[in-house]
Formats: structure tokens, sequence, C-alpha cells
């Protein structure tokens, strides 16, 4: 679980300072960032035989490391001295990459992430008190696709959303890992929510609080992933922090016998609008269904969810469904309806399953109920349907994990103690 106190997970980042400058240019006159010191004459027998530098310098990663990290894999510092110069290119391209010093001139790191699938050269040059030279250089290559894992999230950063809008990580790799990913992930909430993820498979983790949220919380998620492993070979390359708005608080509730939905915001009825249903032999599913999607206008091929005629072709082939609104993977809609008469809104449920509106073709008249619902609903705004003959929408098919009771969804947490 998480509450809303922000834990420090990195130590402070150097401060960035104009001395980098400086290093980069000496690097280009050949005097700093070369593999041995300066030769030639009697120059280098008079350094064999000076003392040793005091400096001593460290680098992360080292040499010839391989699957390096993105954000934090590449550090620098010395003791007994000052860094002079610092020189980070990409190999096949010979690329500089920026660094910021610390103020000390004793750390040094990227200020950006790195590339991936990429060989990096890096060589550093410092000075004792004495103003003796010390150099090292390493060689190293960064995490490659086929070993990193990223997480695709929903919803996204800066977003103002609906009150069921769960936070949603997809990753582009199988975990294994599954509580050091999920521990990964810290979510903060101006509420005081807790907030527990569930495990829809091996690719998918979903967090959300026991209820929809509260109206106008503010939460932020952080995903440490740089560097952990999510499976055996795969490592995160994330260090990412986002963060979203829940608005107002709606609910709508479509009742499937009736053919009325009744939208009620803050608790208060703002508008009940006659609708059309899933017909007898398609019915709508029931449960509780948020908005992923939305679209002022889109195509709807009934052979894209499985509505095909003897022929393959599909049932249907509508390419400018109005004010259409996303409810579930599966093809679940809400949604303005121009091809059946008015007479059929709040008397017959006529769909493949969807929920129609009164619209126009075209979606430019803002009267119908079609683009008044549209132009009143989020994303993670809350569609129920209650009285339809068909079963529940299932937790995994869209973002409808409010239709799972809250100690399954739990168990589904891997780092729930049974």
């Amino acid at each position: 679980m998480r509450d809303g106190k922000r834990r420090a997970r990195h130590a402070a980042r150097p401060a960035t300072v104009l001395l980098l400058g400086g290093v980069l240019a000496l690097t280009a006159c050949g005097t700093a960032g070369d593999d041995t010191p300066p030769s030639g004459g009697g120059t280098e027998a008079r350094e064999a035989a000076a003392p040793a530098s005091a400096a001593r310098i460290t680098i992360t990663p080292d040499d010839d490391a391989d699957n390096v990290g993105l954000n934090d894999g590449v550090q620098v510092s010395v003791a007994d001295g000052t860094l002079d110069a610092v020189r980070l290119t990409a190999v096949d391209s010979g690329d500089t990459v920026a660094g910021s010093l610390s103020a000390d001139r004793t750390r040094w790191q990227p200020d950006d992430r790195l590339e991936r699938a990429t060989g990096y050269r890096l060589a550093v040059r410092a000075v004792d008190a004495e103003g003796r030279t010390a150099y090292e250089n390493v060689t190293f290559r960064t995490v490659s696709p086929d070993n990193s894992f990223i997480g695709h999230f929903t919803p996204e950063d800066g977003s103002t959303v609906g009150v069921g809008m769960p936070v949603s990580l997809n990753f582009d790799k199988e975990i294994t890992e599954k509580a050091a990913v999920e521990a990964a992930v810290e979510i903060n909430t101006s509420s005081g929510q807790e907030v527990t993820g569930h495990w829809f498979s091996g690719t998918r983790l979903d967090f959300r609080p026991q209820e929809y949220w509260a109206a106008g919380t503010e939460v932020t998620v952080d995903l440490d992933f740089d560097g952990l492993q999510g499976a055996p070979g795969v490592t995160g390359i994330q260090d990412r922090t986002f963060s979203f708005t829940v608005g107002r608080s709606q609910v709508s509730t479509v009742d499937a016998r009736t053919k009325q939905m009744t939208v009620v915001r803050d608790g208060q009825v703002l508008r009940t609008l006659p609708i059309s249903a899933g017909s007898d032999e398609n019915p709508t599913y029931n449960g509780q269904m948020v908005i992923s999607e939305k679209h002022r206008e889109t195509r709807m091929n009934g052979a894209t969810v499985g509505f095909t005629d003897d022929d393959g072709e599909g049932e249907y082939d509508i390419k400018d469904v109005p004010h259409a609104m996303r409810l579930s993977s599966s093809g679940t809609f809400i949604h303005g309806n121009y091809w059946s008469g008015p007479e059929t809104f709040g008397a017959v449920n006529a769909s493949h399953g969807c929920i129609g509106l009164a619209d126009v073709q075209g979606a430019w008249d803002e009267t119908q109920d079609g683009a008044w619902f549209y132009d009143n609903s989020l994303l993670g705004d809350v569609v129920t349907v209650i009285n339809s003959p068909d079963r529940e929408m299932a937790p995994d098919n869209g973002l409808n994990g409010w239709n799972m009771p809250w100690h399954q969804w739990i168990a589904g947490s891997a780092l729930t103690t049974p």
C-alpha cells in the first residue's frame, strides 16, 4: 500500500556549474581525456620519475561493462583531488554527452539519459593538491531493448481525469520479479487514500484505491525502475515521475430495462437521457466501466469485434460515428447515433452492445444528447450499466478493475502478505 508520504530515492543531484565548459575545452585541446599522459622527449622520463598523483578516481560502471543503466548507470568521483576533465562520448557517432560537476569538483554525472544499446567511452583526468595528474578510462555499452523493460502508463502526465481512472502500467516485457517491480512504484495522494496494485498478467499492473478517487485529489506516481531486474536478464530503464488531477465526481448509471441514463455529478442529478442499449441478441455488459478514450468521430466496423456476416464482412461499417467514448477493450462504447430514428432512444434496445445516444451525422449539433454527454465527460468518468441480461464486465477488459471486489483486488498484489 502507498500513502501520502514521499520517500527520498536518490542522493541529491550534483550542482551544474560553469566549470564543465572549461573541462570540455581542455579535452578539445588534447590535454584532457587522453588515454595516457602526454608523451615525447624528456617529459616522459621526468613523469615516470615523479611521485604518483594522490588523486584516486572511481568510475561506475567498470571497464567493458554491458547492459549499463540509462539514467544513473554512470558516475565519476575522485578522492584526494579534484576532477580536471571528464569526457563521455558515444563510440560510433563520436557525440559528446554533456554532464555536470559538483560544486567541489569531486563528482560528475551525465545531464541526460543515455541511449539504449549504445557503446560509450569515458575518459577522466584529476589532479591532486600538488597539481599531479591521474587518469582513468573505461568503455561500456548500455542496456539493449532485448534486455530492458519499460512501463507504458495511463493516465497521461498533467491530465485531469474522472474519479474512476486507475493507474495502469503495461510493460513491454513479461515481468517475473513482480514484488520488486510493484514496490518500485510509489503513489502519493493529496486525499490520503491508500492505493494497492493488482497484477492482471505478467505485463499489466493496475493501481487503485478501495473506493473511487475523492474529487480534487492530486496524484503523483514515481516509477523507480532504472537498473531494477524485472525478469532474468531484463532490467528497467525508467526513472520517471508523472502526476494527474482528479476532477469533479461524475458517475452515470445506464438502466438497460428503462432505457434511461442518469448523470450524477458531485452527488446531484445533472440530466437524465434516453438511450438505446444492446439488443436481446447482443446485450450490453453490466457493471462499472471507465471511459478510456474519446473521439469526436470514429469508424466502427463489426468485423473488428467479431460481428461478421456469412461472407466474413462486418455486420456494420459506420465511418463517422459521432461522439464516441470507449468503455472496454473489446469494443463497448457509449456514442452518438444518427442512423436510428429518434423514437428508438428510451424505447428500444437495438445495438450490438454499445450504448447509443441521439445525435446527428457530422457531430456538429451541440444540442444533441450525444454531443452534450461527450462535452461533459472526462477520461476516467464512470458509466455503470444495470439490469442488462448480459454478464458483468470483466475487470481486465479496459480500465474496469472496479468490478473486482476489494479482497480479490488486494490478493492480486505481489506485496500482499497472505
